[in-house]
């Protein structure tokens, strides 16, 4: 009989009997281990790439709330500022992170791709539609009437700053660099970032460009004058000036919201330099105005009639001379022939026009002081800054060299209680020349070089009638001359040393007794540009 089997207990069939015992040291191998097993399996980099798509919607995503009318375009308004430096400190905190591994590192990189290419793809997409619309430039620049600019400017500039404060970032971490070795493969997303910038703030700066240059180049042309100007009334500034009274102010409130970028402050800065350097040569250029007829000695500032009243008394002179003899006219009549208080002016140069020059540069100065400049705390705008200050101590100091020349007193290196005059060239012509090199020491000597030979330089008209230039000392015509010597500041130091030999051989073979001071100043001035050029 078969021996019948003894059923198994319930509790054998739980899940814990088939259960392997594990070695004690595996836990603790497997929790030392586990950051790795999280890379190599891709969730970190999957989470961060999930992390970056939805930062990158949200740096996009529409605003919310109410906003002026001006701003609205097709229901949105324009990116909000911040935004993207808001989006460039997330990308930078886990980059910083994952540096200590490179393989983590690496794979960010590569995460790093598809989030900021469909950026820069939607970036694109906004912005087309927005420069292709016609109130994308109209007005071209802010005017009295429209100090604001329009909405399809306000949404095309904001699109412009958050690729200008995403491009921050790419700066701080050295993304998409062409001397990058590690190959990030960033340097379209940078390069696309950069033209975005360039495509808006350009266009929007031209526009100021093109308002500002025909007033700056016409202060080169004198004043029409209504009129005598008196001694002691303070001088009409050049109808230049006026026009740009009202509008700098305009265009600097433009500008400061159209360079909230590194990217877009260093173009700020080009057009600074240019601004300055248009006036620079069109101040220094100015022909002196045509010589005024001599004022008669004999009448004194309280004895001036007007031509009615001299006509009158003649006339009554002559009626009384007819009928009765003459008599003894009263001593009131007549008043002392004195010489006039101060040295006559050169011939050729009026003290009021030459006042009105003098206080148009000084005007100019402090228009354009009133554009915003690149920031001079940012390391990557230092340089720009640097360039900037130069050219206004540039035009700062031809201010100052023109009230120079109408100061008669003149107090120079500290000489305090010195009486020469540069007008008078009372002084010696060394003592002048070092005067000179002190007045313009920031000036580009091209710059100079006509103003002080318009002072002090006799001048050999051609037989047309027209005034000496520097270009005809060169013998070049004055269109080539400023196109190939006065094109900037670097080219004007690169033609000093040529312009200023050539200048000098002019003034040598002359011969004048009164540019022996000029001559001296030109020898230092060449000396120097010679001395750089070496270098």
């Amino acid at each position: 009989m078969a021996t019948e089997r003894v059923p198994r207990s319930l509790s054998k069939l739980s899940l814990s009997t088939f259960r392997r015992p594990s070695p004690a040291p595996a836990p603790a191998q497997t929790q030392g281990v586990a950051p790795i097993t999280v890379t190599q399996d891709g969730s970190y980099i999957e989470v961060l790439s999930l992390k970056l798509s939805e930062a990158v919607s949200k740096a996009l995503a529409p605003s919310t709330g109410p906003a002026p009318p001006n701003e609205v375009l097709n229901g949105r308004r324009p990116v909000p500022a911040g935004r993207g430096r808001a989006l460039g400190a997330l990308i930078a905190s886990e980059i910083k992170a994952s540096r200590e591994n490179p393989h983590l590192h690496r794979a960010m990189m590569r995460t790093l791709h598809r989030p900021l290419s469909v950026l820069l793809t939607n970036l694109s997409g906004m912005l087309v539609p927005l420069l292709s619309s016609s109130a994308f430039l109209t007005p071209p620049a802010p005017t009295p009437q429209a100090p604001q600019p329009n909405a399809t400017q306000l949404h095309a500039v904001g699109i412009a700053t958050f690729a200008g404060e995403l491009l921050e970032t790419f700066d701080d971490l050295g993304l998409g660099a062409e001397t990058d070795m590690r190959g990030d493969g960033l340097k379209s997303i940078r390069e696309g970032l950069a033209s975005i910038v360039k495509r808006v703030i350009e266009p929007l700066m031209n526009g100021i460009k093109n308002e500002l240059m025909p007033a700056i180049q016409a202060l080169e042309h004198p004043p029409v004058a209504g009129g005598k100007v008196l001694a002691g009334i303070k001088p009409v500034n050049h109808p230049s000036v006026a026009s740009l009274q009202a509008v700098i102010p305009i265009y600097a409130r433009a500008l400061v919201r159209y360079t909230t970028s590194t990217a877009a402050e260093n173009t700020l800065a080009s057009l600074l330099i240019l601004l300055v350097w248009r006036g620079l040569v069109a101040l220094s250029h100015r022909p002196a105005p045509p010589p005024s007829p001599p004022a008669s000695p004999a009448l004194s500032a309280t004895g001036l009639k007007s031509t009615r009243e001299l006509k009158r008394s003649r006339s009554a002179s002559v009626t009384i001379a007819s009928v009765t003899p003459p008599a003894t006219p009263p001593p009131s009549r007549f008043t002392l022939k004195l010489p006039p208080s101060r040295p006559p002016s050169p011939p050729g140069v009026s003290g009021a026009q030459r006042n009105t020059l003098a206080a148009d540069a000084r005007a100019l100065f402090d228009l354009l002081n009133l554009l915003p400049r690149p920031s001079a705390d940012n390391p990557r705008t230092k340089l720009a800054r640097e360039a900037v200050d130069e050219a206004y101590e540039a035009l700062r100091a031809l201010a100052a060299l023109l009230e120079a020349l109408q100061v008669h007193p003149l107090v120079v290196r500290g000489r305090h209680g010195s009486t020469h005059s540069l007008l008078a060239m009372s002084a010696s012509p060394a003592d002048l020349a070092a005067d000179l090199d002190v007045l313009t020491a920031d000036l580009p000597a091209l710059v100079a070089l006509p103003v002080l030979l318009r002072a002090f330089v006799p001048t050999h008209a051609p037989a047309d009638g027209a005034e000496r230039s520097v270009a005809g000392m060169v013998g070049l015509p004055e269109a080539d001359y400023r196109k190939g010597c006065l094109g900037g500041f670097g080219r004007a130091e690169e033609c000093t040393a040529a312009v200023g030999a050539r200048v000098l051989d002019v003034l040598r073979a002359e011969n004048s007794g009164g540019a022996d001071a000029i001559v001296r100043w030109l020898e230092h001035r060449v000396a120097e540009a010679e001395a750089d050029a070496g270098h």
